[in-house]
């Protein structure tokens, strides 16, 4: 096993509040997830991982959003709803990827977690993610992290402060020169939108899916 692993944090944090989701600079928000944990299961089936990679999109301008262009559907309707709940989607029909809805009703704005770093319940995520997968890999990428984490669509919709998948503040805090700024993966066809840097990463992290 990795040395970085290490076992879950015998205390919990608190679920962080509906107003930090709700603010309207989505950007910022997609920075201060960095270093927040997302719990997943419940006893016995406890998983646990902090986040150290995410990438911001920013509503009905932003060429790389699902709404870009004020776009609706049944698959992105959880992006319009108030901020503090899981929008989970399939892409490409096979990996599960999840994204925290942020700002207010009706302003479609949204942060992809791309990688988080397995802090417990870390023979659980083995076991779902194979036992081929390096530890070093286990939870690198936004759809291995759902994988690990036990995340699937069932989730689209839930409140990330209930006990399904709940983000939480465990005190850690990260320097503004920890954090690395990039263009988000993945999303060529945005032309100039792609080339925004709103991909922010933890510098040096094991588990970040590319640097």
């Amino acid at each position: 096993m990795t040395s970085r692993i290490q076992p879950c944090p015998t205390e919990s944090g608190r679920a962080l509040p509906s107003s930090f989701y709700r603010r309207a600079d989505v950007i910022r928000i997609a920075r201060e997830l960095l270093g927040k944990f997302i719990v997943t299961g419940g006893i016995g089936r406890k998983t646990v991982g902090m986040i150290v990679e995410t990438e911001a999109y920013v509503g009905v301008t932003d060429r790389a959003c699902h709404a870009f262009g004020g776009r609706r559907t049944i698959r992105n309707e959880a992006m319009y709803a108030a901020g503090g709940i899981a929008y989970v989607y399939l892409c490409y029909g096979l990996h599960a990827l999840l994204n925290v809805v942020t700002h207010r009703r009706g302003a479609p704005y949204a942060v992809l977690i791309r990688a988080v770093e397995p802090i417990g319940g870390l023979a659980l995520m083995r076991r779902r993610r194979g036992a081929q997968v390096p530890d070093r890999r286990l939870t690198a990428g936004p759809g291995s992290l759902t994988q690990a984490l036990g995340i699937g669509v069932r989730h689209n919709g839930v409140n990330l402060a209930g006990p399904e998948v709940r983000i939480e503040d465990r005190g850690v805090r990260i320097s503004p020169s920890g954090i690395a700024a990039r263009p988000r993966i993945g999303v060529n066809y945005a032309g100039a939108d792609a080339r925004r840097p709103w991909r922010f990463y933890l510098l040096g992290n094991p588990w970040v899916s590319q640097r």
